[in-house]
């Protein structure tokens, strides 16, 4: 970053008589370093100044609509959001939370809720399942299609744009499993052409866990923001393998695609609600699936017909489990990356 980049930041200091965060800006010369981690131990310190409910129009797609682009398929939904964030008269920089198929009380979701508002950093908490009445949807998958929580994190990134306390132009995407999915395949260039917002600005994708046993058209053309996918070498619900080829893929083609790989970690390894290993034998996993995109539709690219949740490649039994070094870690790298993502804007 240039200097005069560096003074165009807006930072924060404390008003011991109001407690709440001021605007100023760094001295010439000011380590970044330094500026940016007074910002956030200001941030940090004051009292959580807003915890609110906020509407999303939405819509609910088929996969082979959202594929196909269609702007006028699906039904209507109203989705409701937690949106919080701590104390502070400047407009704060935003992640948007994606639950994975455990639905909205995602232990994953409820934590970094806290930890990055305990940062200094506002977070939206979408609820993609109870306007759909729906709870969960690990033990039948099929009740939720796979790319609609991606036309959700849109609609949602336009509404933080209108929000008075918000900085629609410092909008992160941050998704768990399913949710994971959506994180990442959100920044594909085709689908931002057809369903992107028009409000607001997505500047970094951060997926945790997600499938990436998927080829579809045009992938691996994404837009120019930086994306960071986070994962454990043991997860046997959604492999990481197949988040490496891709990551590696999108590297290779020049983009800033980077992938962590937490050794012993499982699925939901930053959960604190899994403290001990458990493993439900209605659980759903397409590890072992490989879908592909042809013709507007998702294909089983063993057999060539239309992939659902009864071939004989949907398994059962998959296992999550909090894994706290990998949880501490995870956070450090997302408080690091997001510090530089959100300063350069």
């Amino acid at each position: 970053m240039t200097a005069a980049g560096l003074n165009d930041i807006v930072w924060t200091g404390t008003d011991i008589n109001q407690n709440r965060c001021l605007r100023g800006r760094p001295m010439s010369g000011f380590p970044l370093s330094l500026f940016l981690a007074g910002m956030i131990g200001c941030c940090a310190s004051s009292a959580l100044a807003f915890d609110e409910k906020l509407e999303i129009q939405s819509r609910t797609l088929s996969d082979s609509a959202f594929l196909g682009g269609d702007q006028d398929a699906g039904s209507p939904v109203v989705l409701s959001g937690g949106l919080s964030g701590p104390d502070a008269e400047q407009k704060l920089p935003v992640v948007i939370l994606l639950h994975g198929t455990d639905g909205p009380g995602s232990g994953a979701v409820w934590s970094w809720n806290r930890f990055l508002n305990s940062k200094g950093i506002a977070t939206l908490s979408l609820d993609s399942y109870t306007g759909r009445n729906l709870s969960e949807a690990s033990s039948d998958q099929s009740l939720f299609s796979q790319f609609t929580q991606i036309y959700d994190a849109y609609r949602a990134v336009e509404a933080l744009a209108a929000h008075p306390k918000i900085d629609g132009s410092r909008v992160a995407i941050m998704g768990f499993s399913r949710g994971g999915n959506a994180a990442l395949y959100s920044a594909m260039v085709r689908f931002q052409k057809s369903f992107g917002p028009k409000e607001g600005l997505i500047v970094a994708h951060l997926p945790f866990y997600p499938a990436c046993n998927f080829e579809l058209l045009d992938q691996v053309n994404v837009t120019g923001v930086p994306i960071r996918e986070f994962h454990g070498a043991e997860d046997d619900w959604t492999p990481a393998a197949p988040c490496r080829a891709y990551i590696d893929r999108l590297a290779k083609a020049g983009h800033d695609a980077q992938m962590t790989v937490y050794p012993g970690a499982l699925h939901n390894f930053d959960s604190p609600r899994n403290p001990a290993r458990v493993s439900d034998p209605d659980w759903q996993t397409s590890r072992n699936c490989l879908r592909r995109e042809e013709d507007g539709q998702l294909v089983n690219a063993v057999t060539g017909k239309p992939f659902t949740y009864t071939d004989a490649c949907v398994e059962y039994g998959p296992s999550s489990q909090y894994h706290d070094a990998a949880a501490t870690a995870a956070q450090a790298a997302v408080m690091e990356f997001l510090i530089g993502v959100f300063a350069d804007k």
